[in-house]
């Protein structure tokens, strides 16, 4: 029985263009199967989670990613009565934003488009879902509903501050309402992100041989779970013990999630998904003690994981992709695809021109990168380690 904070496909705001909806699915299954078929969640298959996409078949991609985090998000929303469809759009939906070769990419890209306006991947990902997937005849983008788009565009929390442009330009001609929460769909989906790669980051590293089983097994949280598997099955197999502490991790993560939003949820007693988005404070979030604990376990993947020196090394090869690439574009526009060149046309000024290779790049995948900074360095298009024509 859905709880009566949750979102109603019946009482939807709707699509920015009118659409006849469909009669046996609702609008936010709908969204969630236009998401799904869109090319750039196919891409996310070669884009990085933290190693990078040719390492080893066995890591994290930003696709494996998004579906972990969709299946948490589907239970935490089952239990909490709450839209499933929608909470599972929004959590597939993400991660479209993001540059090849993860955070580093972001990073280079944010810097060489510091000039005009900055990258943001969570930003971006509304730019692909209403501009740049260009397949149906009636608009760009998917056309998704306002509630899809919304949980997008915050599922962190309200956008403060300076909003990024890719955000902007579309809240001006369709408001989301950025300064409030998101629903507790968005919010469980901001929720189940930082649960799936809390743990799968620890699986990656360890697979990776980045840190020991026995250095987690001592960090907070971790360790109650070691210890109870080592009750429960003395003796048990080294990779069999690792498994099952993790998955009790995972699920002391989502507990502790639950626990809290059902109590948060009680003391408001929201009427509906509006006294949600008004309340003022996040509904979904987790305890201090296990935040505090976390914020130790990733204190510990950022040393050990996330800045060890093979992951640093690849960060400064891949970093010099990004930054090599951005220039040669602007400066040789003719390198671009044909299908991007008409935008490119249209483009009046430099800013509008850095968007559009912005935005070409950032829908790279790790390999393709990768591929264009080989073929056009072997094209002679880089002279002395400068894009021709930029030394």
């Amino acid at each position: 029985m859905s709880a009566p904070f949750a979102s109603d496909h019946r009482r939807s705001r709707g699509r920015l263009i009118c659409e006849q909806e469909s009669t046996f699915r609702s609008c936010f299954q709908r969204d969630r199967d236009r998401i799904i078929h869109a090319s750039a969640f196919r891409r996310l298959k070669h884009k990085t989670q933290v190693f990078i996409e040719h390492e080893g078949d066995y890591f994290r991609t930003r696709l494996t990613h998004s579906i972990e985090v969709a299946q948490v998000a589907r239970t935490i929303s089952g239990v909490l009565g709450l839209n499933a469809e929608l909470t599972e759009a929004i959590a597939l939906a993400h991660d479209l934003g993001h540059t090849p070769f993860g955070h580093t990419g972001e990073e280079a890209l944010n810097s060489l488009m510091a000039p005009f306006g900055g990258f943001d991947h969570n930003a971006q990902a509304i730019r692909v879902v209403t501009a740049l997937e260009r397949h149906y005849a009636d608009f760009d983008g998917l056309n998704l509903t306002w509630e899809t788009l919304e949980g997008i565009a915050k599922h962190n929390g309200p956008v403060v501050g300076a909003v990024p442009y890719a955000l902007a330009d579309y809240n001006v001609v369709h408001d989301l309402e950025i300064d409030t929460y998101a629903s507790c769909e968005a919010q469980v989906a901001a929720l189940s992100d930082d649960i799936a790669y809390n743990n799968h980051d620890l699986h990656d590293g360890l697979r990776a041989e980045l840190f020991s089983t026995d250095e987690i097994a001592e960090l907070p949280l971790l360790k109650g779970c070691f210890a109870t598997v080592d009750d429960l099955y003395p003796g048990l197999n080294y990779y069999r013990r690792r498994h099952e502490a993790l998955r009790r991790f995972f699920g002391v993560l989502v507990e502790d999630v639950i626990a809290v939003a059902q109590e948060n949820l009680a003391q408001l007693a929201p009427q509906n998904v509006i006294d949600i988005r008004h309340a003022g404070r996040p509904m979904v979030r987790f305890s201090d003690p296990v935040w505090h604990d976390l914020k130790t376990i990733r204190a510990f993947l950022f040393e050990r994981m996330y800045r060890a020196p093979a992951v640093v090394t690849m960060r400064g090869e891949v970093t010099d992709v990004v930054q090599t690439l951005f220039p040669l574009f602007m400066k040789h526009t003719d390198l671009l695809p044909k299908q991007w060149r008409k935008d490119v046309a249209a483009a009046t000024d430099e800013v509008t021109l850095a968007r559009i290779v912005a935005d070409y790049i950032a829908g790279m995948t790790d390999r393709f990168a990768l591929q264009e900074h080989k073929r056009l360095s072997q094209n002679g298009e880089f002279q002395g380690g400068y894009p021709r024509g930029v030394a």
